[in-house]
């Protein structure tokens, strides 16, 4: 009955979809926050002013999505996680949180895969821009035999580009590109650079007075 209803809230009007979500589910929601027609429901979330989800977006077995202000979800995401209380498969995993945070500003465009089995952290003014990208927090350890899993960063103020992939235990910067395609294998910490490639590697240094780069807000 529980899915009947989530799926049922997703046709209402928002006014009154934001009211019952707020008192079914005990969501967050800022009155000038929006989600359009989209199966999004998280276990916890928390979305500030402005805030917006738009349609045909799923998010589901995520412990918490926290949605900063004017942070933006696109169209036909795929938002997915694998339900806390769920240990079979990460039970070596003590620290793993399911959990998707944007920050201030940040924008999912549309047509991503982003799985949150563990935490992904998307910076301030950050765009995962173009389609089809995805951003794996799990995958299987040929090693070990087993499933693993590690949290994903992406810093302030920086740009991944179309078709990117981005696995487990990952990071970028602050004001940095990953090039179209990439495969982000590792973590880097130097800003103002482009990293690309498969692996992705350090391309070359960005000119530190790049607009998107240095931004104080995104383009509306």
């Amino acid at each position: 009955m529980k899915l009947v209803l989530k799926a049922l809230l997703v046709f209402f009007p928002w006014t009154i979809r934001r009211r019952l979500l707020i008192l079914l589910f005990r969501y967050k929601i800022h009155p000038s926050a929006r989600i359009g027609f989209s199966f999004f429901y998280p276990v916890h979330l928390e979305m500030g002013a402005g805030a917006t989800v738009g349609h045909f977006n799923v998010a589901v077995n995520l412990e918490k999505i926290i949605m900063n202000e004017k942070t933006t979800i696109g169209r036909k995401n795929w938002i997915t996680g694998y339900p806390l209380h769920r240990k079979d498969n990460f039970e070596h995993a003590e620290d793993r949180m399911p959990v998707l945070i944007m920050g201030k500003d940040s924008a999912i465009t549309k047509d991503h895969m982003i799985d949150c089995t563990d935490t992904v952290t998307i910076g301030e003014l950050t765009s995962i821009g173009g389609y089809g990208s995805q951003i794996l927090t799990h995958s299987t350890s040929i090693e070990h035999n087993r499933q693993n899993c590690a949290p994903i960063s992406i810093g302030s103020r920086s740009f991944v580009g179309t078709r990117s992939i981005l696995l487990p235990g990952t990071s970028l910067p602050d004001s940095s590109v990953l090039g179209a395609g990439s495969v982000l294998t590792k973590s880097f910490t130097e800003p103002f650079c482009l990293y690309g490639g498969t692996s992705a590697r350090f391309i070359k240094k960005l000119d530190t007075s790049m607009k998107f780069l240095t931004r104080t807000e995104r383009p509306r």
